[in-house]
């Protein structure tokens, strides 16, 4: 599976990602917690300190524009999904089940 597959699988799980925060703002706790935890585990890599860096000031804006952000279709959009620091918020089965439907086709790409 290639770059398409990704990208298709990375938008489904930040649209539910979006939708879980508009019911439960709290969440995005989690989102703290990880580029917390993962700024201690890869403090020695500029370029992910960045990609926590950037994120850390998005999270900073509304709720609104966080979930505008996370769900752009864009490259800009595409690239930040990459690090998106919201990881725990689905279910493993949600996300099996996404990836699932990405491949079969029952979610376009």
């Amino acid at each position: 599976m290639g770059h398409e597959y990704q990208d298709a699988v990375s938008m489904e799980m930040a649209r539910r990602v979006a939708a879980r925060l508009r019911d439960q703002p709290d969440l995005v706790s989690v989102a703290h917690d990880n580029l917390d935890r993962w700024s201690k585990r890869n403090a020695d890599s500029p370029s992910l300190m960045r990609c926590y860096d950037e994120w850390r000031m998005i999270l900073e804006k509304p709720l609104d524009e966080v979930l505008a952000i996370l769900t752009q279709e864009t490259d800009e959009g595409q690239r930040l999904r990459q690090n998106s620091p919201f990881v725990g918020i689905l279910p493993p089965a949600e996300v099996w089940a996404i990836k699932d439907a990405v491949r079969n086709g029952t979610i376009p790409t």
